[in-house]
């Protein structure tokens, strides 16, 4: 995917987050995120396009803490998130080909870090939203989804900060079927995951993993970031594992 297409997912999931809180209502509670209230994720990923829009802006070169959350009403949250996604939109449409500044996964480059981390921080936390409301998941786009797997797996899970161990090293397969046709293969041990992406086959080879995960790029892409369920994931072989990502795997 380029730049283009994540900011445009960037906006379009800020715009759905924005509208499926507002209807949800600011006291709502969050079934993906159980300590959070509606107000609670409109407050933080507010803080966060706000703090990744610092970066490329700026070209900070080291990290810096959130920006303080506001003293705004529970009317107002929503506003002020739309503004914040808006601003951050711009800057990185406006933003040099060449920006240097801070980022935390391997990329490109920092604009295109900065325009992958945050539009698939903004479509989980739309999710959130949307969950809260009760009116059911918007479908991710499959190419953005399994993206979004990619940098889950490859990247996020990477880092020492990772808590998806096993005391016994294990083979978890992930494939996305459909359009997407992508697969993974991640190793589990009681160090960090080590992922790679592989091709993708018409169906999985025997004896080709411990544990193989199975459903459309959108399905697994939440599923994988716990904002879904396992129904209608196909789970074969040691269906621990996949009970154990969703216990263990909390980013």
């Amino acid at each position: 995917m380029e730049i283009a297409d994540f900011t445009e997912s960037l906006r379009r999931d800020g715009q759905l987050l924005a509208d499926a809180a507002e209807k949800a209502g600011a006291d709502a509670p969050v079934p993906s995120c159980p300590q959070w209230r509606v107000r609670d994720l409109l407050t933080h990923t507010g803080q966060v396009h706000r703090w990744a829009t610092g970066f490329v802006a700026h070209g900070r070169p080291e990290p810096v803490p959130f920006p303080e959350a506001p003293r705004l009403s529970d009317d107002a949250l929503a506003d002020w998130l739309r503004d914040g996604c808006r601003q951050l939109v711009e800057t990185l449409r406006a933003a040099p080909a060449d920006l240097s500044c801070w980022t935390f996964l391997p990329a490109p480059s920092p604009l295109a870090f900065w325009a992958r981390r945050q539009a698939h921080e903004t479509a989980v936390h739309r999710a959130d939203a949307e969950a809260a409301l009760g009116a059911g998941l918007t479908a991710a786009d499959p190419a953005f989804a399994a993206d979004g797997i990619d940098e889950l797996l490859v990247g996020m899970h990477a880092r020492e900060r990772s808590t998806m161990r096993t005391e016994l090293p294990k083979t978890l397969l992930i494939r996305a079927t459909g359009a997407a046709g992508a697969a993974w293969k991640v190793a589990l041990s009681d160090a960090p995951p080590r992922a790679e992406r592989i091709p993708f086959t018409a169906a999985p080879g025997g004896g080709a993993a411990d544990c193989v995960m199975e459903g459309t790029a959108s399905d697994l892409y939440f599923a994988l970031w716990n904002r879904r369920s396992l129904d209608g994931i196909t789970v074969t072989g040691e269906v621990s594992l996949a009970r154990l990502w969703q216990e263990r795997s909390g980013i």
